[in-house]
């Protein structure tokens, strides 16, 4: 499938999708959000597939936050709906993907680019990586989930913090609060995400759906998080996989989860 704002690479196993708007800091219009959509679902649904890495173009910025200037004179419902078809095609549809997303954050990260990090499964930043949701200097808040995926990442205060001073923190701060998971230098940064990733592949994809599953459950409102992890690891008995790593261990050899 051809794309104009993204660049979808396959890697062995791994699949990287850029997001590519350099002149715009790889700002997410409409016409990126659905090719982001379109990508991500298509790799969800190919066998070759074991992780996804998102990442944006350059060494100035992963994503610099959304376009302002599409929906700068909406009304009220209009907002609503953004925010609402935002959330459903792009930022939950990758927290809720069955395959792990590694964002490689690349620099500037803000707004809807930070909301698009945080539902992702890992982050992995550069050292020279700035990240915020400056919403309110704008007049409105962030609406693709960030209040509340950033509450959940680094706390209540922590959250209240960066979004009512809609200021920016550096990669090292990002780390000591929990909002990346490591942080390296810019020339490193896509080798630490391939090795990550690497780490990821060696285990079983059907179990590493269901734990996707188990832990989102433990943020969502009116699930029950330890029944959903119950359900889940009953399931796991009656895949291959289960007999595959079984197997495997009894006979003291590393499990072959895919081919």
């Amino acid at each position: 499938m051809s794309y104009n704002n993204i660049i979808v690479e396959q890697k062995n196993q791994v699949q990287w999708i850029t997001i590519n708007r350099p002149n715009q800091l790889n700002a997410l219009n409409k016409e990126t959000i659905q090719e982001l959509h379109q990508a991500l679902k298509a790799a969800n649904e190919d066998q070759k597939t074991g992780v996804v890495i998102l990442t944006g173009s350059g060494e100035k910025a992963f994503v610099a936050g959304a376009d302002i200037k599409e929906f700068a004179d909406f009304s009220t419902s209009q907002g609503k709906d953004l925010a609402a078809k935002g959330q459903e095609i792009l930022f939950d549809f990758v927290e809720n993907l069955s395959k792990p997303v590694i964002a490689a954050v690349n620099g500037f990260a803000l707004g809807g680019g930070l909301e698009l990090a945080m539902a992702s499964h890992i982050r992995i930043a550069s050292a020279n990586a700035k990240m915020g949701l400056p919403e309110v200097s704008l007049g409105v808040i962030p609406g693709y989930g960030g209040t509340q995926r950033l509450a959940q990442l680094v706390g209540k205060g922590k959250a209240n913090e960066m979004v009512f001073t809609a200021g920016m923190i550096t990669a090292e701060e990002a780390l000591k609060w929990g909002l990346v998971n490591d942080v390296c230098s810019l020339e490193e940064l896509h080798e630490r995400a391939d090795k990550m990733a690497s780490k990821i592949l060696n285990n079983s994809a059907s179990a590493i759906a269901a734990a996707i599953k188990a832990i989102n459950a433990s943020t969502k409102h009116n699930v029950d998080g330890f029944r959903t992890e119950i359900e889940e690891f009953g399931a796991c008995f009656e895949s291959p996989d289960f007999i595959e790593g079984t197997t495997a261990f009894v006979e003291k050899r590393k499990a072959n989860f895919r081919s």
